[in-house]
């Protein structure tokens, strides 16, 4: 269970993070969420989709390594096997909280003191007087990308339904031991659609910069079968 704390040097002096790749370190993920601004880097290596929360009614643009709970076929030991690790990753076990009752404006730096990642070995948040090390320096980067993507997406997001451009994915996939793994709940850019959008529309979606997200998602549809590949080698070999 996450036991989220604002990040302090006078608290936290001492503890470091373990950046090394691994289920026990809370890898084993079958999706993360990404935002418009990395998916040129994201489609490089996964698929991506699109899955929407019921309860909230709204959709979220997401990395996917497997096809189940708790699988990531990017995970081989303590290796991460591809160029580019998605930002809400990366920033692991960091996060953006905000002030209750301040402006939104306000962000601080968050940690999960819950998380497998912190004890007394790795690399150093804070240095020894309390100043923050390259390390964290490097995060803090990552957290600003990622929160400023965040705030990008929800522009994003609403461009995809105001068009009607998600459709529900069905996807048989046929594995090596004979079974078929059928991937539901998700959504994709439906292509056809995007093609009959009128000239204004798409003036709309290039002025708002979400014309190069929308080729980089579909683009990323290359890369489910290079998974179904991966899924195949791990049944076959363990």
């Amino acid at each position: 269970m996450p036991d989220h704390a604002i990040l302090t040097a006078d608290a936290h002096r001492d503890l470091r993070v373990n950046t090394e790749r691994s289920a026990a370190s809370g890898d084993a993920v079958m999706s993360a969420m990404v935002v418009p601004d990395e998916l040129r880097q994201v489609q490089n290596e996964y698929p991506i989709l699109f899955r929407r929360n019921l309860e909230h009614d709204r959709f979220t643009a997401l990395a996917m390594f497997g096809f189940e709970d708790g699988e990531n076929l990017f995970l081989e030991g303590t290796r991460w096997a591809a160029r580019y690790l998605p930002l809400s990753i990366a920033i692991q076990p960091f996060l953006i909280g905000r002030p209750e009752g301040a402006d939104t404006g306000v962000r601080q730096v968050h940690i999960d003191l819950a998380s497998p990642r912190l004890g007394s070995e790795g690399l150093r948040i804070f240095e020894e007087d309390g100043s923050p090390s390259p390390y964290f320096h490097a995060v803090v980067e990552k957290l600003g990308m990622l929160d400023a993507g965040y705030q990008a997406s929800i522009g994003f997001l609403a461009a995809l339904r105001r068009h009607d451009l998600l459709e529900p994915l069905s996807l048989e996939v046929p594995l090596a031991d004979g079974s078929t793994h059928r991937l539901v709940g998700f959504h994709v850019i439906d292509e056809e659609r995007l093609r009959a959008l009128d000239p204004a529309a798409v003036a709309e979606l290039h002025q708002a910069g979400h014309l190069m997200p929308i080729f980089m998602a579909l683009a990323s549809l290359a890369n489910i079968g290079a998974l179904v590949a991966r899924k195949n080698q791990r049944l076959r070999h363990g």
